[in-house]
Parts: structure tokens; C-alpha cells; sequence
């Protein structure tokens, strides 16, 4: 397939037949590869213009570097991973960690470039080593509990800036989006966030239309009388122009802050290629490092000019799966109209206008299914909680990475938050297995369950060990 954009024509072009599949390498006529493309568009909108609006950068370029990143991934992978790479949530929070500390908008981008380089080369590293080098560096009680201090580190985003905003449309928001996210039945249920939105804009209109200004704090942080909704931007705004590009700047204390998401990503990139893999039939084993490397790059070029990073996304694994049309065509098409949804001002301004209550109901459930995507990683992993060589350092981790504990170098420098968080749980786990007993490493549970192993093997025997 060379470099993934020469296709064959599956069939006629029109209609596959009942069951069939249509691979990575074939496409259908190009006018129905065009619809696919939108809709794989549609599919990634949602959390990629709400991504770049919670980190505090132009939505417009967040969606256009997507385009430019899917097109990377694509090159780099030769056509064999059909994916699209959108703007990652998992920087929400290292976003607004530098921000709290006086950060720029050049300091957010100039951290998660040096993150996007350590993916880079750390997919250098799988493609060298195998994916064995992940497995022993990061097993699933470590990537679990950092992916959860990640999202949990965001609660206080949500509850001192957006949700004091305006109270009851937050709650009317989360109210809605939670019953769209439980409620509605395939593709309406995987865009529920984008939902919300919607919602929540046609909520904060009629509240001004019948109750006026609200009385509460703006987002600039002052308390004021302010339209809950306020599009006066948008009439001032072009139909077409260039998006607003800035320059990265570098700071070791944003850099300490933004590192441990490279776990979260290499998770994210590992997850996605196996689900791809197994939907398509395709081994990808050979194809991890490369797909890892190729974000990493994706996410360089992005930061490098003032936009976000990317990661792979499950929403368009869940396109893929209702249509059983795999071409990576089709995400060529969506990477073209992401460029040309970049190149429209009054759509960022649109975006740029969303209530801060409606991003207060949207993040209370969005950061919660952040950090709880850890605890679905150690439940498929089964990793054992009741061994304390697993609980230990999850545990302490877990709780500097909520609360915020800080620890003072020196009078310069300090590690606080999800940095010190991460180190924790990483060396942790590492030096208390060096130094731990056999029957620990075994990942054999000591704390009592309610049943012990002499009770369940009835002979005193150990049961085998649960895998971690």
C-alpha cells in the first residue's frame, strides 16, 4: 500500500454486501468516502474543540492541527492503523496546573511539546525493544493510578472556577449529559459531551431571556453582572481566515508538571492499536512503537505552533464498529475537512463563547470518567489491591495527585501535584518490589477478603496467584 494512500475498490463502490468488511486497504466511491469522513469528523468534535477550550487555546487550531496530525499517523503507519488523532484530554489538567501557577498559554504548549518528544521517543523505544519495555516499566497498577491522579487532579478546576459560574445551569447540564451518556444507543451516545453543550447553550439563552444577567463570578474571575451567554464576538468574527498561531516557551517547573501524561498516552496509543487490530483481523504488534512515535511527532508539530497535543480516539473506534468500513481513506477525507474547519474564525468564536456553567456541568462528569478510566485499567488488568506492594504506592500517589501535596527542593523549585504524584507511584512500586518478598511479587493478596486460601483450596494449599 506504500505509504497508505493508494486504495482498492471494495465491490462496486456502493453498497458492501450484508456483513462484509471493508479493510484499511479498500475504499468506496469517493463521494460516500466523503460522507464517511464527516462523519468520523462529527465523531471527534466533540472532545477535540472542548479540549482545547478547557487548556485555554484556540479551538480553531486545535481542530486543524488534528487534521494535519491524522494525516501524519496515517503516513507513518502506512495505512495499516485507521485512526484519527484529535485534540487529548489528558492535558486538561497539566493545562490548568501551569496556568494556576502563572503560566502563559506558551508555557502550556512549550511543556507538552517536550512530552509530545518523549513520545517520540519512547514509540522509538517499542518499536527497538517490543512492547515488553512497556509492560515492565509501566504495569497496570502504575499506569492505572497515574491516569486516575490525572483526571482526579482536575476536581478543583471544576469546582473554584466553571461551576460557581452559574450553579443551576451546571447542574441542568450535568443532569442532561449524564442521562444522554446512560439513555441514548450508539453514535448519539458516544458524542453525549457534545450534547451537553448544545444543551447547555440553549439553556444559558433562555435563562437570559427570562432572568437577565446573572450576578456571579466571570471568567476573567471577577464577580459582576454578566450575560450567561455572550456571542458578541461572533458577529465581529471572519467567515475564513488563519487561526492564532504563538511560539512554545520553556519552563522546567510546566515541563516537571505535564511529563506523567506520556504514561497516559502511551496507554491511550497502546489500547487503541490492539482495538484496531482485533476489529480488522490485522497482528499491529509491529505497528505499536510506530503508531506511538507518529503522535509524538503529531503532537511536536501541533504544540510547535501554539495548538494542542493529540492522542488516538476511541470515538472513531465506535464509527468503525457500527459501519465495518475500515479505510483509511476515509480518515483522509475527515483530516481535509478538519482543515477546513480550522480555517473559519466565527466557528472558534462560537466555541470561544461557551458559559462557564455549562462547562461546569460538562467537567464534573468528564474529569470523574478521566480518573476513572484508571480503575477500569487495574479491573481488566486484575490487579489486586489486597497486596499491599500494589496499594501502597498507588494509594500515596493517589493522594498527592488530588490533593495537591508539595514537596520544596529547594527555594526555586519544588514537585507538587500530578509531577510528584506520578514519581511517587513509578518509584514506588519499583523500589518496594526490589526490596519486597517473593510471596509479594507474586501478587498473592495478604490483606483478608473475607475467605482465605486455606478455606478456598480446602487443603491449605495456595491458590495461584492473581495477575497484575
Amino acid at each position: 500500500m506504500g505509504l497508505g494512500v493508494r486504495w482498492t475498490l471494495h465491490g462496486d463502490g456502493k453498497n458492501p454486501a450484508p456483513g462484509a468488511v471493508v479493510r484499511p486497504d479498500e475504499r468506496l466511491s469517493w463521494p460516500r468516502t466523503a460522507g464517511l469522513g464527516a462523519q468520523h469528523v462529527v465523531a471527534m468534535f466533540g472532545a477535540s474543540f472542548v479540549a482545547p477550550v478547557l487548556m485555554g487555546l484556540d479551538p480553531n487550531l486545535a481542530i486543524m492541527m488534528s487534521g494535519v496530525a491524522t494525516m501524519i499517523f496515517l503516513l507513518a503507519t502506512r495505512g495499516r492503523v485507521p485512526s484519527y488523532l484529535g485534540c487529548s484530554l489528558s492535558f486538561v489538567g497539566v493545562a490548568a496546573a501551569i496556568r494556576a501557577s502563572g503560566g502563559s498559554s506558551a508555557t502550556v504548549t512549550g511543556a507538552i511539546f517536550v512530552v509530545g518528544a518523549a513520545l517520540f521517543l519512547a514509540g522509538l523505544a517499542v518499536h527497538h525493544f517490543g512492547a515488553r519495555i512497556i509492560h515492565a516499566a509501566m504495569p497496570p497498577v502504575v499506569t492505572g493510578a497515574v491516569v486516575m491522579l490525572i483526571g482526579f487532579n482536575l476536581a478543583p478546576v471544576t469546582a473554584a472556577t466553571y461551576w460557581p459560574q452559574d450553579q443551576w445551569t451546571a447542574l441542568l447540564v450535568m443532569l442532561f449529559t449524564g442521562l444522554a451518556v446512560v439513555c441514548l444507543r450508539g453514535f448519539l451516545s458516544r458524542i453525549a459531551i457534545f450534547l451537553g453543550l448544545i444543551f447547555g447553550y440553549g439553556i444559558s439563552w433562555f435563562f437570559d431571556r427570562v432572568f437577565g444577567k446573572i450576578h456571579s463570578i466571570s471568567g476573567s474571575g471577577q464577580v459582576t453582572d454578566h450575560w450567561r451567554l455572550d456571542l458578541s464576538a461572533v458577529g465581529k468574527a471572519d467567515w475564513i481566515g488563519l487561526p492564532t498561531f504563538h511560539a512554545p516557551s520553556f519552563e522546567w517547573s510546566a515541563i516537571l508538571v505535564a511529563l506523567p501524561v506520556v504514561i497516559a498516552l502511551i496507554a491511550e496509543n497502546a489500547g487503541h492499536v490492539k482495538a484496531v487490530g482485533e476489529m480488522t483481523g490485522d497482528n499491529l504488534d509491529d505497528k505499536l512503537g510506530t503508531a506511538i512515535a507518529a503522535d509524538g511527532v503529531a503532537s511536536m508539530l501541533s504544540t510547535g505552533v501554539g495548538g494542542p497535543p493529540n492522542t488516538t480516539y476511541s470515538e472513531n473506534i465506535g464509527v468503525m464498529a457500527a459501519t465495518r468500513v475500515y479505510s483509511t481513506a476515509a480518515y483522509w477525507a475527515a483530516a481535509c475537512f478538519a482543515l477546513l474547519f480550522g480555517l473559519c474564525p466565527k466557528f472558534g468564536s462560537i466555541v470561544a463563547a461557551i458559559p462557564g456553567g455549562v462547562l461546569g456541568g460538562i467537567t464534573v462528569i468528564l474529569y470523574g470518567m478521566i480518573g476513572l478510566l484508571g480503575a477500569q485499567i487495574w479491573i481488566n488488568a486484575k490487579v489486586d489491591m489486597r497486596n499491599p506492594l500494589n496499594l501502597v504506592p498507588a494509594a500515596a500517589g493517589i493522594i498527592i495527585g488530588v490533593g495537591g501535596v508539595s514537596l520544596n527542593i529547594s527555594d526555586n523549585f519544588q514537585l507538587s501535584g500530578i509531577a510528584l504524584g506520578t514519581i511517587v507511584v513509578i518509584t514506588g512500586y519499583h523500589v518496594l518490589r526490589a526490596f519486597a518478598p517473593p510471596h509479594l511479587k507474586q501478587q498473592e493478596p495478604l490483606l483478608d477478603s473475607g475467605t482465605s486460601s486455606y478455606e478456598k483450596s480446602g487443603t491449605g494449599e495456595d491458590q495461584p496467584p492473581a495477575s497484575s
